[in-house]
């Protein structure tokens, strides 16, 4: 299950894996398996990356993602 919402995020941020890796405290190699879909983040592992990249850290357990519910739920 590749997040591609998530990493379209990161990329409007204009951010590395590692920045946002270096920023959530968290190694650059756990965030690349979240991104990937590899591996689903604790709660406050999804908190923390939801944090650096400004959006819902509910979204990473959410069943269905839609483009539309990531975007209204983005922190501006």
């Amino acid at each position: 299950m590749l997040r591609n919402w998530l990493k379209k995020i990161r990329l409007s941020k204009k951010m590395t894996q590692y920045d946002v890796a270096m920023n959530s405290g968290i190694q650059r190699s756990y965030y690349t398996m979240i991104e990937s879909g590899s591996r689903t983040p604790s709660v406050n592992t999804a908190k923390l990356i939801s944090k650096t990249l400004g959006f819902d850290w509910i979204i990473f357990f959410e069943d269905k993602c839609n483009k539309s519910k990531h975007r209204s739920k983005e922190v501006i």
